[in-house]
């Protein structure tokens, strides 16, 4: 651990407060259910828990519930995608009430978008050679919320006995035969959706962003966080302090996550080590939203 970290961190019950921002459950693209996530949190002891599933708030409540008994605290999200010069942009809202009318509303609009834009990629796929049927997707899917690419690499990992992630991943990139990216909802209207429904929008992942020049336009365009402290597959040691750095001069706070989505994933829950000056930012500031 990066010995300034330490000290910016808190001790509680004889451990570091661990913290974790960026967790997604079966309510979106998760592996896992919201009972078995909590209780992972808890298991890896992290303290503050943020469940920012893909356009969907349904784990919240359920997951404060759980919580309760394990003395963890939830800090209510949702991860939006998000376009901005044509090119996806991932962005993060944190919320003291989650269940505004218009948050809501756009939300369901979103999954019904996403679920169609789902269905165009697998024939893209199957158009391409890959024996890959629509009901494959649907199986990966466990409630209501939007089919999104993160099921179809699930169900092209399991029909094809374990492929290698990094080759599915490519097919969904820009170039690849299924990249159809996600247009319907500007980032400039993200952050301004968040702000009115009593959020705090913070930019995701930022060195995943397509055009990385990028990003001090998006911070320009209202005051919001980004999220700093995020398990990159590479860099990671070079990226979270630049982006350490763009946020002290150009972000409100800084948050981070391990963006987990199951026990496959090369980050795990918890694993992260996120300051916790940036954590009491936000909560500071979503208490007096």
């Amino acid at each position: 651990m990066d010995p300034d970290m330490k000290d910016k961190r808190e001790w509680k019950g004889g451990v570091f407060l661990k913290v974790d921002l960026h967790v997604h459950t079966q309510e979106s693209d998760g592996l896992l259910s919201v009972e078995e996530v909590v209780n992972l949190a808890h298991a890896n002891n992290v303290q503050i828990l943020g469940i920012t599933d893909h356009e969907s708030t349904e784990g919240i409540a359920k997951a404060q519930s759980l919580a309760k008994r394990l003395d963890i605290t939830i800090v209510p999200g949702v991860e939006l995608l998000t376009s901005y010069q044509g090119k996806e942009v991932h962005l993060l809202g944190y919320f003291k009430d989650i269940y505004h009318p218009v948050l809501q509303a756009r939300l369901k609009e979103i999954r019904e978008q996403r679920t169609t834009l789902a269905h165009d990629m697998v024939k893209c796929l199957k158009n391409s050679g890959l024996a890959l049927e629509w009901q494959d997707v649907k199986r990966e899917v466990y409630t209501e919320g939007a089919v999104s690419k993160g099921h179809i690499m699930r169900a092209m990992y399991h029909r094809e006995s374990g492929q290698n992630w990094r080759v599915i991943a490519e097919y969904f990139r820009p170039g690849g035969i299924a990249y159809l990216p996600y247009l319907l909802h500007s980032f400039e209207d993200a952050v301004d959706l968040i702000f009115a429904c009593g959020g705090l929008p913070i930019l995701a992942h930022p060195g995943l962003l397509p055009d990385p020049k990028a990003i001090f336009e998006l911070l320009a365009y209202r005051p919001i966080g980004l999220e700093v402290y995020y398990g990159y597959w590479e860099r990671q040691k070079t990226l979270i302090p630049y982006y350490a750095e763009i946020a002290e001069k150009y972000a409100i706070l800084a948050t981070g996550g391990s963006d987990f989505h199951g026990p496959f994933g090369q980050i795990q829950l918890g694993q992260m080590d996120v300051p916790l000056e940036g954590v009491l930012k936000l909560q500071t500031y979503l208490t007096n939203a």
